[in-house]
């Protein structure tokens, strides 16, 4: 039986993310890819049922209010890993607080490296590849003309089986927020 693991993302669904993907997809081809997305909690066994962390994350998010963030540069966790990807620059203490919040429970875990906010372009197996991939990211996103911006409003519940990334649930946020005013 193969065990499964969890994250929780924001899926980027703007001209950000069609840019992402779409880079992406020109220096890594090979490699299938999620849709564009901001992590909140990297992948995760759970401690508990599927069910008991599902609605610990309802009743935490329908307390969050959503919230901005601006992407700033393309940066790389070279050495460490061959990940390019680009930096959350405002709000970015937003995404800790929610990360940290959510780490609780049946999701919480100890985490290879600390939570750093991020948009990744792509994940490579080799330091030289991710090098000349950040170079053309850099070019690339100076041109890009579009807003960097992300609106975070719904996050989504996802499981990882047999190396294959589905949707569980999606998480709005501040439900509780909307119903204590009326």
């Amino acid at each position: 039986m193969s065990s499964s693991r969890y994250a929780l993302v924001t899926y980027v669904r703007n001209p950000v993310g069609e840019f992402v993907e779409k880079l992406r997809r020109e220096l890594h081809p090979t490699m299938p890819h999620m849709p564009a997305h901001l992590t909140i909690l990297p992948p995760r066994e759970l401690l508990g049922s599927e069910q008991a962390a599902l609605e610990f994350l309802e009743e935490a998010c329908s307390h969050v209010v959503p919230f901005d963030v601006e992407l700033g540069g393309v940066e790389t966790f070279l050495p460490t890993t061959p990940t390019v990807f680009i930096q959350v620059k405002r709000a970015a203490y937003r995404m800790r607080e929610l990360h940290d919040q959510l780490s609780g429970k049946a999701l919480c875990c100890t985490e290879n490296w600390p939570y750093i906010p991020h948009l990744t372009i792509m994940k490579t197996e080799h330091d030289e590849q991710a090098r000349a991939a950040a170079v053309v990211a850099r070019e690339r996103w100076e041109k890009f003309d579009g807003k960097r911006q992300v609106h975070v409003e719904k996050l989504m519940f996802v499981r990882e089986t047999d190396g294959i990334w589905q949707d569980v649930a999606p998480l709005p946020l501040g439900r509780g927020q909307l119903s204590s005013k009326s």
